[in-house]
């Protein structure tokens, strides 16, 4: 059964609702772990590098700590998969580099591009919130099994531009950006806390639900649900 939203633009979550959280933890956080050592010690003055390294400190409350121990911490919190900003910049910065190199090809569920492709035609915006970085969200959508989909997507919002899932506030910073009504914005996400955010920031919420994902024995509380994006129905007041 399809859920009907009157709306101008679409958020997307992205591991959970457009892509596989597996692929994410089996394929890519490995990648990184990998990485983190080379890129901490060879490149650790690039400004990115050292921002992202000055925030783990402050983080652990550290500020004497070495490479090593920020390596250390960047993989603990891969182990808890910890949404930590300065974790997701120097993913994203590794990420992005193996997507421009062909090690990886990003991933969507089947259901997913047709139906972006066909809101993008019918002129409703698209943007992206996750906690990826936006280097590593560019990089997804510029490397995907089909090529290169950033023509698809405008807005790139992550916790370090818009800030935390799973608060209000974040959401309201993304309204001022899109220059969207609140109420005219959509949020896709499997996640019932960043969906009560969302709304509480007065976007309209449905919760993508896919069997196999961490989140969806929890549901999504008392948002609209779908299994797939093919049964969500758009609707805006231009084509009414």
């Amino acid at each position: 059964m399809s859920v009907q939203f009157d709306v101008d633009t679409v958020v997307l979550d992205i591991e959970g609702t457009t892509s596989a959280t597996g692929f994410v933890v089996d394929v890519l956080y490995p990648y990184s772990r990998r990485r983190f050592g080379a890129l901490l010690a060879e490149r650790g003055d690039e400004p990115a590098v050292a921002r992202a390294a000055s925030q783990v400190r402050e983080l652990l409350g550290e500020p004497d700590a070495d490479a090593a121990r920020i390596e250390r911490a960047l993989n603990d919190w891969l182990d808890e998969d910890r949404k930590a900003t300065p974790l997701k910049t120097l993913q994203g910065i590794i990420w992005a580099e193996g997507f421009a190199r062909g090690d990886l090809v990003s991933h969507f569920y089947g259901d997913v591009l047709p139906v972006l492709r066909a809101w993008h035609a019918a002129g409703f915006g698209l943007s992206v919130y996750s906690s990826g970085s936006v280097a590593a969200q560019r990089a997804w959508f510029a490397s995907s099994p089909e090529g290169d989909l950033l023509a698809l997507v405008g807005g790139l919002y992550d916790t370090e531009n818009a800030g935390p899932k799973q608060e209000a506030e974040s959401y309201r910073r993304i309204t001022a950006a899109l220059g969207v009504p609140a109420g005219r914005t959509l949020f896709l996400s499997d996640r019932p806390g960043e969906l009560d955010a969302a709304r509480e920031a007065g976007w309209q919420a449905v919760g993508v639900r896919r069997p196999g994902e961490p989140y969806y024995e929890q549901g999504v509380g008392d948002h609209p649900e779908v299994g797939t994006f093919d049964e969500i129905e758009l609707s805006t007041r231009s084509t009414q």
